[in-house]
């Protein structure tokens, strides 16, 4: 029996570990060992980054590609930095404020963390 976590997207039982991160390799996706291991409170939602990485109030994140803005207009290119996103339990996942934009909500789908 394997003491290493499942595939957090698939659900595979046969991740292997390679420097640090996690592999599954039924669905290709790799996330980091330490994000594992990272207590959680009990009952507290974590929060994810597109890589798998535990997000926390006060990181620095990169969006992964571009996002048309709904009723503004314009868009959040990819690689725009947003520094200090407050993370909050709603449809979207982190509030923050974009140089350019102003404030706004994004998905934890749509972003890396730095």
């Amino acid at each position: 029996m394997s003491t290493l976590p499942p595939c957090p997207q698939c659900h595979s039982e046969f991740t292997y570990e390679d420097g640090g991160r996690y592999i599954c390799p039924e669905c290709a996706h790799d996330w980091s060992a330490q994000a594992d291991a990272a207590p959680a409170a009990e009952g507290a939602k974590v929060f994810r980054d597109s890589a798998g990485n535990v997000l926390q109030d006060g990181d620095t994140v990169t969006v992964i590609k571009d996002l048309k803005l709904k009723g503004a207009g314009g868009t959040v290119k990819q690689g725009t930095k947003v520094k200090n996103i407050r993370l909050v339990d709603s449809d979207h996942d982190i509030d923050c404020k974009i140089d350019g934009f102003g404030a706004m909500s994004l998905k934890s789908e749509f972003v890396k963390k730095v």
